[in-house]
C-alpha cells in the first residue's frame, strides 16, 4: 500500500506509474486520497485541541475542589463533559476517515520502477536473457499429460474423481520425481543462504491484506467460512507474515527464508487447452524464497535472486528465457517483477515457472514492517520474494524435454534425489 505521505509528495511521479499500468481514472482516485487524508488530518486536529482542553481544565477542577471553590468547579465540571460529548463526535470522524481512506488506498496498486516497460498485456513483455537450445524431439513426441498416463506416473482422472479437475494424483516415480524435485530446490537455497521455514497452510484475513491478496486477489483464494481462514496461494503471504508488526534493526538485514508448501488457488474462469494437464492447478506444489531487505540493497538483491533461479535452471538442463513484465501485466503489488519461462518442446510454447519481484515498501507499510536506521528513526523495509520453484511446470518440462524412445531421462541432477536415471 502506497504511504499518503509518499503520495501528497509525488502525485505526478504517482500518476505517472499508474498510467503505465494503465489504471483507470487515476487523476481522480488520488485526487480523493490527498481530500480524504486532509480531512482526516483535520479531524485529528481538532480532537488533539478538544482533548488538549479538557486536560487542562479537568486539572483545574482539581484544583478548585481542593480550595473548596465546589460551585465553579462543578461549571467547568459540566464544560468538560460537553467537550467529552465532542471529542468523541471527532473521534468517531476521524475513524470514519481513516476508513474510507484505506478503502481508496487498497485500490491502488504499486508504482512500477522505471526499468518496467509500458504495455497492456503480456504480449508487451521484455525478453531479457534466453538459455539453452531447444532439443528436437521425436515425430511422436508426446505432452506430458499423455506420458504420464503412458508411464503411469500423474493420474488426472483419478484426482478429479477424488475432487476435481486442477488435482492431480503422482504415482510411482511420478511421486518421488516430485518429492526430488522439492528436496533439490530446497537444497539449492539454503546452501544459498536461505533459512529454511515451515508455515502453515491457512491464514488469516490480516495476513491476507499485509502481502496484498486481500482485497486484490480475494476471490481466487479458497475461503475456509466457518473460521474465517483461506488456504495460502503461495508460501510468500504466510512466510512474509512473520515480520508482520516487526521492528527490526539494520544488523538484522538481509533475511531470508525458504519454504516448501503445496499452494491452493481457485483460478477461476480458466479454461482451454492452455491450462490442459499441469499447465494450471487448483492445488500444486512450490519452493518459495522471501527476503527482507534494506530498501538501499533490495535492488542487489532482486538481481542475486534472478541469478540463484538461472543457476538452478541451468543445472536441470531446461531452456528457458527472463521476461521482464510490463506494466500492463506487473502484479498488483510488484514494482518490478521477473518471469522465468522454459520452452514445452511438445506443447511448442512458453510455460512460466518462476517470478521474482520486489515490491520495494508496498508489503511493508500494509504489515507495518520497519527497521530503525543509523539516525535512530523508524523506516519501511523492502520485501522481496520468488518462486524457486514452482513444480508443475517445472516437470511438465521435464518430461516433455527430456523424453526418448527408451522413456524420460532424468537429469543427473536429481538422480541423487530420485535413485533412478530413467522413467519407463
Amino acid at each position: 500500500m502506497l504511504s499518503t505521505t509518499y503520495i501528497r509528495d509525488n502525485k505526478e511521479q504517482v500518476l505517472k506509474g499508474l498510467a503505465k499500468r494503465n489504471f483507470k481514472d487515476a487523476e481522480k482516485t488520488i485526487d480523493s486520497v490527498i481530500e480524504t487524508d486532509e480531512r482526516k488530518r483535520a479531524a485529528q486536529t481538532a480532537l488533539d485541541q478538544v482533548l488538549a482542553e479538557s486536560n487542562k481544565l479537568s486539572k483545574e477542577i482539581g484544583i478548585l475542589f481542593k480550595s473548596g471553590e465546589v460551585q465553579k468547579a462543578n461549571i467547568i465540571k459540566e464544560k468538560t463533559g460537553q467537550l467529552k460529548e465532542k471529542s468523541k463526535e471527532l473521534a468517531e470522524l476521524k475513524a470514519q476517515m481513516e476508513s474510507e481512506l484505506n478503502e481508496l488506498l487498497y485500490q491502488i496498486p504499486n508504482i512500477p520502477n522505471s526499468l518496467v516497460p509500458a504495455g497492456s498485456s503480456e504480449e508487451d513483455n521484455e525478453v531479457v536473457f534466453e538459455h539453452g537450445e531447444i532439443p528436437t524431439l521425436e515425430e511422436n513426441a508426446m505432452p506430458h499429460w499423455e506420458l504420464g498416463k503412458k508411464y503411469d506416473i500423474i493420474d488426472f482422472d483419478l484426482g478429479n474423481k477424488i475432487t476435481g479437475a486442477g488435482f492431480p494424483v503422482y504415482k510411482g516415480k511420478g511421486a518421488k520425481l516430485q518429492r526430488a524435485l522439492i528436496a533439490y530446490f530446497l537444497d539449492k537455497n539454503t546452501e544459498a543462504g536461505y533459512t529454511e521455514v515451515q508455515p502453515p497452510l491457512v491464514i488469516n484475513e490480516a495476513s491476507g491484506y499485509g502481502t496484498g491478496q486481500l482485497p486484490d486477489k480475494e476471490g481466487q483464494m479458497y475461503h475456509i467460512g466457518a473460521d474465517d481462514l483461506y488456504l495460502i496461494p503461495t508460501a510468500e503471504v504466510p512466510v512474509t507474515n512473520f515480520y508482520r508488526d516487526t521492528l527490526l534493526k539494520e544488523d538484522d538485514f538481509p533475511i531470508c527464508n525458504t519454504a516448501y508448501t503445496p499452494c491452493f488457488r481457485r483460478e477461476a474462469g480458466s479454461y482451454g487447452s492452455h491450462v490442459r494437464g499441469l499447465n494450471r492447478l487448483h492445488q500444486f506444489d512450490k519452493v518459495e524464497i522471501v527476503r527482507i531487505e534494506h530498501p538501499d540493497r533490495s535492488y542487489a538483491a532482486l538481481d542475486s535472486m534472478v541469478e540463484h533461479v538461472k543457476g538452478i535452471l541451468n543445472e536441470l538442463g531446461l531452456p528457458y528465457r527472463i521476461l521482464r513484465l510490463c506494466g500492463g501485466d506487473l502484479g498488483f503489488t510488484s514494482a518490478l517483477t521477473y518471469d522465468f519461462e522454459v520452452y514445452s518442446t511438445a506443447q511448442s510454447r512458453w510455460l512460466e515457472i518462476s517470478s521474482v519481484s520486489n515490491f520495494e515498501t508496498f508489503q511493508a507499510n500494509r504489515l507495518k514492517l520497519r527497521f530503525k536506521n543509523k539516525t535512530g528513526k523508524s523506516q519501511l523495509a523492502h520485501t522481496l520474494n520468488g518462486s524457486s520453484l514452482a513444480l508443475p511446470r517445472v516437470l511438465a518440462g521435464l518430461l516433455e524435454n527430456c523424453q526418448t524412445e527408451n522413456g524420460i531421462v532424468i537429469p543427473e541432477v536429481l538422480r541423487p534425489y530420485t535413485g533412478f536415471d530413467i522413467i519407463k
